[in-house]
């Protein structure tokens, strides 16, 4: 199970790689700064459809799979 930590982390990671400031992704995914610094510092309240907005602006895919036999 990724923990928002783990979230965090990877975002921290894919940002640095693409060479981009805090500042410039931040604007690319149309949050504040603060926003995304909490984000990366693993925040567990932090807003899903603005992460999702992050993970959109690094390239980042989500993937969502549902265990064998717990699908109604």
């Amino acid at each position: 199970m990724m923990t928002p930590t783990d979230i965090g982390t990877t975002i921290r990671a894919a940002r640095k790689a693409q060479g981009l400031r805090q500042d410039e992704l931040a604007a690319a995914a149309n949050v504040g700064v603060r926003f995304l610094i909490e984000l990366e510092g693993g925040k567990e309240t932090a807003q899903l459809g603005k992460t999702l907005a992050v993970l959109a602006a690094l390239g980042i895919n989500v993937e969502l799979s549902i265990p064998d036999g717990d699908a109604t």
